[in-house]
C-alpha cells in the first residue's frame, strides 16, 4: 500500500519560486512512474508533469514546460517538482499520483493513477 505526501506548497510573488517535495512512504516507488496534476480554482484537475521509474522519460504539460523541472530520488523514495518563473495561473492544489507502471504513458487524470496525496496549495500573488 503506498502513501503519498506533498509538501512545499505556499505564496510566493509572480516570478518566483518553489519547489513541492512528494514522499512515498509503504512500498518502494521505484518501478513506478509518478506525477503530478493541478486543480487550478474552478477548473477540473489537470496534468502537470510525469516522471518513468529511472527518470529517464519526463513529460511536461505544454503550459509549464521549460518553467517546471521534474525530478525523483528512488533511494529516498521522493519526488519532487521544481516550479520557477511562477505565475498567477500556476496558483492551484498540486497532487502527486503514483502511476501503474514504470512508464509515464497517458496524460489523462483517470488513466493509470493509483495512489494520489491529499496535495499542497501554491498561491501565486502581489
Amino acid at each position: 500500500q503506498f502513501h503519498l505526501e506533498e509538501t512545499g506548497g505556499d505564496w510566493v510573488q509572480p516570478g518566483g519560486s518553489l519547489s513541492l517535495s512528494c514522499e512515498i512512504s509503504g512500498r518502494s516507488v521505484r518501478e513506478y512512474a509518478v506525477s503530478w496534476f493541478r486543480r487550478r480554482p474552478g477548473r477540473r484537475l489537470a496534468f502537470v508533469s510525469c516522471i518513468s521509474d529511472s527518470s529517464l522519460t519526463k513529460q511536461y504539460a505544454e503550459r509549464v514546460k521549460d518553467r517546471f523541472t521534474i525530478s525523483r530520488d528512488n533511494a529516498k523514495n521522493m519526488v519532487y517538482l521544481q516550479m520557477n518563473n511562477l505565475q498567477p495561473e500556476d496558483t492551484a492544489v498540486y497532487y502527486c499520483a503514483r502511476k501503474r507502471y514504470s512508464m509515464c504513458g497517458p496524460t489523462d487524470v483517470d488513466v493509470d493513477n493509483d495512489d494520489w496525496g491529499q496535495g499542497t496549495q501554491v498561491t501565486v500573488s502581489l
